[in-house]
């Protein structure tokens, strides 16, 4: 058999870097993390909490995991002390969970409800038959001319309604997801999940709008396949009127 001159090196390698994941992941608790991480971003101390775990075995598991490229950090953009732990993209592909729960709506939330929240429920509306709303903990005047133009150059169908507060628009059994560090950190109400998205009004650029639409598209493609509508749902409010 030919092989090409380079090949066994780099079959070598590759086989290394499987080994070493799967040796990453050998741990129930560092499976544990993963899986909570799945859905979505969460800073240290909501790990230790979700999961029962002391800080300083945590930090072990997620030194392993940061190790292996399974996790990276990010600085919070409210609480600059504070970092969110996200799962890298396509570290894990080969790593998928199965469906979580059922739920009637899901509620988009982040600080001004004018970009990432409206762009987040748009997306949501084009992956799942859940409904979406979105809201914010301060309301701005309108949505972000950057979002609206970020949505007409991806063929993304973007209602223009008029920010509202989070008091107003969530219901008892939503499944809240908070896009926005600031709004994940002071909501009072319980967060199902984070995503730690860069605020891209912020930088104003299209640029910003883009990659963010972009981060929240993929997240929104790997949550929505782990959720279903219940068999049999009530009093569910229509998406399209938020």
């Amino acid at each position: 058999m030919n092989v090409e001159r380079g090949a066994e090196p780099r079959r070598s390698e590759q086989l290394a870097r499987r080994a070493a994941l799967h040796a990453a992941l050998a741990d129930p608790a560092r499976l544990q993390i993963v899986d909570t991480l799945n859905l979505g971003d969460a800073s240290p101390s909501e790990l230790a909490e979700a999961l029962a775990m002391p800080s300083n075995l945590l930090a072990h598991h997620l030194k392993v995991l940061e190790r292996e490229g399974v996790v990276g950090r990010t600085r919070s953009e409210g609480d600059k002390r504070r970092s969110y732990v996200h799962l890298v993209p396509g570290a894990l592909d080969d790593l998928t969970a199965g469906q979580v729960r059922q739920v009637p709506r899901v509620l988009f939330v982040c600080t001004a409800n004018s970009a990432r929240s409206h762009l987040a429920a748009a997306l949501w509306r084009q992956a799942s038959e859940i409904p979406a709303v979105s809201a914010g903990t301060h309301p701005a005047e309108a949505i972000a001319p950057g979002a609206v133009e970020s949505a007409r150059r991806h063929h993304l169908k973007l209602p223009r309604v008029r920010p509202q507060h989070v008091d107003g628009v969530r219901a008892d059994d939503d499944l809240v997801v908070t896009v926005c560090d600031r709004a994940h950190e002071e909501l009072r109400l319980p967060v199902d999940v984070h995503w730690s998205i860069p605020d891209p009004i912020r930088a104003g650029t299209p640029e910003a709008f883009d990659h963010a639409l972009e981060e929240i598209g993929r997240r929104v493609g790997n949550l929505a396949p782990r959720l279903s509508l219940p068999t049999n749902p009530t009093d569910v409010a229509p998406a399209a009127t938020r």
